[in-house]
């Protein structure tokens, strides 16, 4: 219960965060919008994280950190743009496909191996992207194909993260990502630098907070639970995400959007279920790989 009450934290911390980004981006570009969330979401790690006892500073990875950050800004940029220019309920679902890509990264940068099911999924869930984005359509975005490019790139930078924690704890991984992130987002944004003023500055105080605060429940989430009953909760952030941008901005729900975001959505639970599965068969046969070595 604890955990599925994390994720549904941090569902809701992430809807919050995309709704903010929306709401910044009519007072500031969208480079602007991403320095201020990283730095404001600094801000808001730094006394967890550097707490007496708990400095997680010690790391021989950082070329590797800094590859992260490159990648991971270039996927954050893409996706405040998608969200700062695209109905929220279509960039927030097209995100979703995050963990199709995953599993292709995973076979070609990781070597894992992948059942038939499992690409049956992965294929299944693109063809939820496809009704979603619609290409050759009347109503085709081109906008739409640059959240398709967000969630790609998160897809690496997963994997990155993957092999990070190998070595270093997660809160290390977050530390020193945002150390990259805060001056490399800083860089496109003095291009296109303007002063936020008013109420701006809440919206973009709100996207550091509420994203740094999304982050720490859905890891906490994770430890105390299994991804495969964790991960239908995490998609509650879509109907608060309709919701708001209904009640905000006036969108209406595409019923194509819906369609395609369920495909997508079924597809991820069914990766999440399958993923929980084999690693439940790997650590018993851990186990019994250990129980049979002679004392």
């Amino acid at each position: 219960m604890r955990a599925a009450l994390l994720m549904f934290g941090s569902a809701m911390a992430f809807g919050l965060m995309a709704v903010a980004i929306r709401l910044a981006t009519d007072y500031v570009p969208t480079q602007e919008v991403a320095f201020f969330r990283n730095g404001f979401g600094l801000l808001a790690l730094l006394p967890m994280l550097l707490r007496p006892g708990h400095a997680p500073l010690r790391t021989q990875q950082l070329p590797r950190y800094f590859l992260r950050s490159v990648i991971g800004l270039a996927s954050m940029l893409c996706a405040f743009w998608a969200i700062g220019h695209l109905p929220l309920s279509q960039a927030i679902s097209l995100s979703y496909s995050t963990p199709l890509f995953v599993t292709i990264a995973a076979v070609l940068w990781l070597g894992e191996k992948v059942r038939i099911r499992r690409w049956a999924a992965v294929i299944t869930g693109f063809i939820g992207v496809l009704v979603i984005v619609r290409p050759g359509a009347h109503s085709f975005e081109l906008g739409s194909l640059v959240a398709v490019l967000a969630a790609v790139l998160s897809a690496l930078v997963a994997i990155q993260i993957k092999q990070l924690t190998r070595v270093d704890g997660p809160d290390t991984v977050v530390l020193y990502t945002y150390v990259f992130w805060v001056p490399l987002s800083l860089i496109p944004a003095l291009f296109v630098w303007v002063w936020p003023n008013g109420i701006a500055w809440l919206w973009l105080v709100a996207t550091g907070v509420m994203g740094t605060l999304g982050q720490l429940l859905w890891t906490r989430a994770l430890k105390l639970g299994e991804v495969s009953a964790l991960t239908p909760i995490s998609f509650t952030q879509l109907p608060l995400v309709v919701t708001m941008g209904w009640l905000l901005f006036g969108e209406t729900l595409d019923r194509w959007t819906v369609i395609g975001a369920l495909i997508i959505l079924g597809a991820n639970a069914y990766i999440a279920h399958r993923e929980a599965v084999l690693a439940r068969r790997r650590e018993s046969l851990q186990n019994a790989r250990a129980g049979d070595t002679p004392a």
